[in-house]
Order: C-alpha cells, then structure tokens, then sequence
C-alpha cells in the first residue's frame, strides 16, 4: 500500500490537489466550509434531539407540540438555510484572498445577489412569502457562481475605480457603505437579467436554480437499475469532494422512487406475501454508515488520532455519525479537494452498497415496507422500516468493510498532517525564543 502512496499516480493526484487547493476560490470554499463547522454542530444537535425526544423514537414529544417545534427552529434555520451561511462565508473569505478592502460588505452584497437568484418570491391573498427550497443545501452549487461573480465584479470595479467617492472627512464606515453601490447595483443589473432570460426562454416554468436542478434530474431519473443506482451514489460522492451537497441532488430523484417501491411492498405485506427488493432500495447505504460516504469509521479511527486536527473532529463528529449526519466529518477533514481523502469517501459508496446488495439477494436483508423519512440512528431505521433485526444488524456490520477502506489512506493523511503541526508547533517555539531574548536584552 505505501507503494501505491508513493507511485507517480498518487504523487501526480496530489500535486494537482495542492495546485487545485492554491487557487484563490477553492482555498476560500474550503475556508467557508469549514467557518460552517458551528452552524452545522448546533443544528445537528437539535435534530438529534429531535430524533431522540419525537414520536419516532421516545416519544416524549408530540410532533405538533410547541417544545417540538421550538427544537425545530435551531435546525431550520442551520441545514435548512446552508446557502445562505455558505454564501456569506465564501465571499467573505475570497474577498480576502482578493485582498479586496472590505470583505464583510463584499459578503453582504454577494448574499443580496443570491436572494434576487435563488430566494424566489411567492405571493398570495394572505401576503408575500419567500420560497425556501434553493436557500437549503440544493442552492450552495448555483451560491457558489453567485459569489464568485459578484466579487469578481466588486474587484473589477474596485480595480478600475468605479465607485462613488466621499470626502475623507466622512466615516469609513459610511465611505464603504456608498463606495459598494454601484457594484451592488451591476450586480443586480446582471442577475436579474440572467434570471428574466431563463423566465422568458423556459415560459414561466423554471428559474436558474430550479433549471439547474432539472438539467441535473433529467438524465439522472433513468439510472435506477442496479448499475444505475450505483453509478447514480457514485455520482453524489464525487459532488461531495467538490463541496456540493450531492446527496440533497439526488434525494429529489430518488425519493419518490424509493417511497413508491416501499408503498408496493406494504401493499405485498398486508396480502401476506413477501416484499420485492427493488435496486432503488440501496440508495440509502451510500449513507448508512456515518451519512454521505460513511464516514463513522473515519470518525472513529480520528477520536484516537495523534494529529491535533484529526483528533477534534472526530470528537464533534462521532455522535452525529451515529445519526448518519456526516457534514461535521466532511467539512472538518475536509473532505473535499483533498485527494487522498476524496478516493475513500467515493470508495466506500460503492463497497457499502454491493455489501447490502449480496446480503438482500441471499435473504438475509428484507426489503422496506414501511415509508421512515426521519433521521435516526444507525440501525433504528433499517428496523422500523422492515421491522427485522438482520437489517438493523446489517448497519453495523457495514462498518466492517468501511473501516478497511478508510484506514490505510487515514494513516497517510494523519502523517502527513502529524508533520506539518509539528512543523507549526517548531516555527511557533522558534518565534517565542526569538522573542523572550529581545525582551531579555532590553
């Protein structure tokens, strides 16, 4: 294995990733993927809770009661808004890489242009409302051109000067307030028209971001086959490794699929005749383990970690992979444009769910008949959803072959990221030295 690691291949991949994560935009999408690392804890927090307290599992509250619903909030406004918090933070970030002047305004203004593409208006008798569908993770794709255009124009006008000036005698803070108009207002000249043309050529029926959806579903909805759902999971890993949630651009393909597999089968049970295995059943296994990729084993293998960066994620991300969320551990490592991590975590799709192919053609998993759309711990919804101890069994048994992939390309990022703190930690106490001798010799 250390010669695969070592081979021209492997050394190629990893100088294109170092290539690739240089470049000023991927270096500040890996930046704001990690800035989401508190949004995205305190919502899985209270999703767990959720979980655990709902009508799904304990019971304790009522889905309609106001406790309930209060839990609710934290997660609405975490996973359910993830662009908008990923928009904010990707332009702020790139404006420094920019080294614009003001990167909060360039923010701002980045997340004003994004509303105006994704945050699409719905109005009615009763009042206006906001359409929430794009502002979730199914919107970060189209938020990452938004943000880039719009700084990209900020900077072109920045550069070029263009921008209403204020006598020096003004406060900055209102200086930078005028100085963002005009590249506000081209900004908005530019996303609106992008947002009529698409209006007018689809006749009223998409938006940007719902044509981007549709462009993606359109050719995706016919690979439901067994090699088709494979290549499908496979697909959504690889938008995992460039930061684009590929699991919420399947879910609305896959969904209604799968419920109307389970929906069959349930109609099989009450007959008192055995359930149908239907490949869209696996759909779920890119998951089963830790959430997109199966990533519990890395987050185990991490808690024991030497590396200082491993070892804290894994220790915030433990307890969420056990729910099957994985954003913690994907954005924590990251995952994305990371080479050597990126090949596991596409990997283990595959493996995984050829795992639980072999075991639903010999018997021994039972095809779902009962719809569980809740987030629950591993094994919890493979129970309730075909009521057998094999299949909630099976969820740990998963965490066999996915651990075998994961561990060895774990031990070689853990090295290499072993060497560069201790390689921090050497500058930092070089500094320190230098520093307590000039103030010994004054």
């Amino acid at each position: 294995m250390e010669r695969f690691f070592n081979s021209s291949f492997m050394s190629g991949l990893q100088k294109f990733g170092q290539k690739l994560g240089s470049n000023k935009f991927v270096t500040a999408l890996q930046a704001a993927m990690m800035s989401l690392m508190g949004i995205l804890m305190v919502g899985a927090i209270f999703q767990i809770l959720m979980s655990v307290l709902g009508p799904t599992m304990l019971g304790v509250l009522k889905a309609d009661s106001t406790i309930f619903e209060y839990l609710n909030i934290p997660y609405q406004f975490s996973m359910q808004t993830l662009s908008i918090w990923v928009v904010l933070f990707l332009a702020f970030h790139y404006a420094k890489n920019l080294k614009m002047q003001v990167p909060i305004m360039n923010a701002i203004n980045a997340l004003f242009a994004f509303f105006l593409v994704a945050g699409t208006l719905i109005f009615s008798k009763t009042g206006t409302s906001i359409n929430m569908t794009y502002l979730g993770a199914q919107g970060m794709f189209i938020g990452f051109v938004v943000v880039f255009i719009s700084v990209r124009i900020e900077k072109f006008c920045l550069a070029k000067d263009i921008r209403i000036k204020m006598p020096d005698v003004v406060p900055q803070f209102l200086q930078d307030g005028f100085s963002s108009i005009l590249p506000l207002f081209f900004n908005a000249l530019i996303f609106l028209s992008a947002s009529y043309l698409v209006d007018i050529m689809s006749a009223g029926k998409y938006t940007i971001t719902s044509g981007f959806m549709a462009l993606l579903s359109a050719p995706l909805s016919a690979l439901t086959s067994t090699v088709g759902i494979f290549i499908l999971c496979i697909f959504g890993a690889i938008l995992w490794t460039f930061g684009i949630h590929g699991t919420m651009i399947l879910i609305p393909i896959v969904m209604p699929l799968l419920i109307q597999a389970i929906t069959s089968n349930a109609a099989l049970h009450a007959a008192g005749q055995p359930g149908v295995f239907y490949p869209i059943m696996l759909f779920p296994y890119m998951a089963i383990v830790g959430g997109a990729g199966n990533t519990l084993p890395l987050a185990l293998l991490s808690l024991r970690s030497k590396s200082k960066q491993l070892s804290a994620v894994g220790k915030i991300s433990a307890i969420p992979g056990w729910f099957r969320i994985n954003e913690p551990m994907t954005f924590g490592i990251p995952i994305m444009y990371n080479p050597i991590m990126s090949i596991p975590y596409i990997l283990n799709v595959p493996v995984v769910m050829l795992c639980a192919l072999l075991l639903f053609k010999i018997g021994f998993f039972v095809p779902s008949w009962i719809v569980i759309t809740a987030l629950l711990p591993m094994g919890f919804g493979s129970y309730l959803s075909t009521l057998s101890w094999r299949n909630a069994l099976g969820d740990y048994l998963m965490i066999i072959p996915s651990t075998l992939i994961w561990y060895p390309f774990f031990k070689v990022y853990e090295k290499q990221l072993i060497q560069k703190e201790q390689e921090v930690a050497e500058a930092e106490a070089i500094k320190n030295t230098k520093t307590l001798t000039v103030e010994t010799e004054e």
